[in-house]
């Protein structure tokens, strides 16, 4: 398993200034970072592709949808608008060197929702997500489906979910990245979800049940390592905890979940690499 962090342990948003984060990954001797491609209008992918081979890291994208961009939204100029931008996040992607794009893609984060949604809008975001997969077929790219809880996504909360979609779009470079906040809320058992997604697992993300330290919550690391040690997972895993609020994503981070940025990635590194080690994932 390749075991990495996400960018916004440390930041609140992706720019030249935060270069020197490729850095400290590879300090951390961990195999990749988790770039948020949020700000597309200012990533530097030239100079992102520069550090990571410079220092020798892997690195993964992943991205959110928003308003304008929701490939679900009932108006066709939007959608259009957001299949551009899922492109634009494959472009951006194979620039830096990575292959794997992932996240909330399927429709807007946090939408404003007033009703289960409707087949049409399961079908909207099938078709656009289709397109985008072909277009990611032609440069190596895999596009990953990231369930998320029923406060930030109306249309996928489960693995069963995302493997529905999946279905759907048809395209063989369309997988599954789970998270386990979200699924501390969504499923029943991190076993058996994770299980489920088996060979279509493509990303994890490994925080505690408060995007807190992994290991000092809820969440029941064993049921999930142990599936991850069936499937002998060799995939990409990230932690994911938030430094700060952002003006590009929500993240609703109102309290100190850490000492700071570097305990909590010092202390949960160790913990999941405990893990691995238990479960035959190193």
């Amino acid at each position: 398993m390749k075991l990495g962090i996400h960018a916004y342990a440390w930041c609140s948003q992706w720019t030249n200034d935060t270069l020197d984060l490729i850095d400290r990954v590879k300090g951390l001797g961990l195999d990749f970072i988790e770039i948020p491609l949020m700000t597309l209008d200012t990533f530097d992918a030239a100079a992102v592709k520069a550090r990571l081979d410079a220092v020798g890291l892997e690195a993964v994208t992943s991205t959110v949808l928003l308003g304008d961009t929701d490939i679900t939204s009932g108006d066709a100029a939007i959608r259009a608008k957001g299949l551009q931008y899922l492109k634009d996040c494959v472009d951006a992607t194979h620039a830096i060197g990575a292959t794997s794009l992932s996240g909330v893609v399927y429709s807007q984060h946090v939408k404003a929702a007033q009703s289960r949604p409707t087949e049409e809008e399961w079908a909207w975001a099938a078709e656009a997500l289709r397109e985008a997969a072909r277009y990611a077929q032609r440069v190596g790219v895999t596009i990953g489906l990231e369930p998320v809880n029923r406060y930030e996504s109306y249309l996928v909360n489960t693995c069963e979910q995302a493997l529905r979609l999946k279905e759907m779009i048809g395209e063989p470079n369309i997988r599954v990245h789970l998270d386990t906040y979200h699924m501390n809320i969504e499923e029943k058992s991190y076993y058996e979800a994770t299980k489920r997604a088996g060979g279509d697992l493509i990303h994890y993300h490994l925080c505690e049940n408060d995007r807190g330290i992994p290991g000092t919550g809820l969440v029941d690391w064993d049921d999930l390592f142990r599936a991850l040690g069936e499937l002998k997972y060799d995939g990409y895993a990230a932690l994911e905890s938030f430094v700060d609020v952002t003006d590009n994503m929500n993240t609703w981070v109102w309290r100190q979940l850490a000492p700071n940025g570097d305990a909590l990635v010092r202390e949960g590194v160790a913990f999941i690499k405990g893990k691995m080690a238990q479960y035959g994932l190193q």
